[in-house]
């Protein structure tokens, strides 16, 4: 199954020809949003993409949330970063929860919907701990 998504997942970003007829595998970023306009942040992400297919890897940025502006966004998909976003609906080469439920074989999603008070109440006492 990850064979397969992952030669999806070239094909969906527009990748062909002899260099992506064997990748090696993906490497990803995981974040829970990305809002940051931090150039440096930015430039950096763009730098290792250009590393990873240089060894034949493809970068996929992983959110849990959609939270990403649309210039930066687009920013990354011409850097060719695959943008999974914290959808719940979609393919496995653009939702995160697809991604994980459909090739991972886990349901992240649903690791949320059922911890959901529990991470909320330890995110709570962390907070209040700080504040303190």
């Amino acid at each position: 199954m990850v064979e397969m998504w992952l030669k999806d997942a070239w094909l969906h970003l527009g990748l062909k020809g002899r260099n992506t007829a064997n990748p090696r595998g993906a490497v990803f970023e995981v974040r829970q949003g990305y809002k940051s306009n931090d150039a440096k942040r930015q430039n950096a992400d763009v730098s290792n993409a250009s590393s990873a297919y240089a060894y034949h890897y493809l970068p996929v940025m992983l959110l849990l949330s959609v939270q990403i502006p649309g210039n930066l966004a687009e920013r990354y998909r011409r850097a060719r970063w695959l943008i999974l976003r914290g959808t719940v609906s979609g393919s496995s080469v653009d939702s995160t929860y697809v991604f994980c439920r459909d090739v991972l074989g886990y349901d992240l999603a649903g690791f949320f919907r059922r911890n959901s008070s529990a991470i909320k109440k330890e995110t709570l006492a962390v907070l209040e701990g700080l504040l303190r």
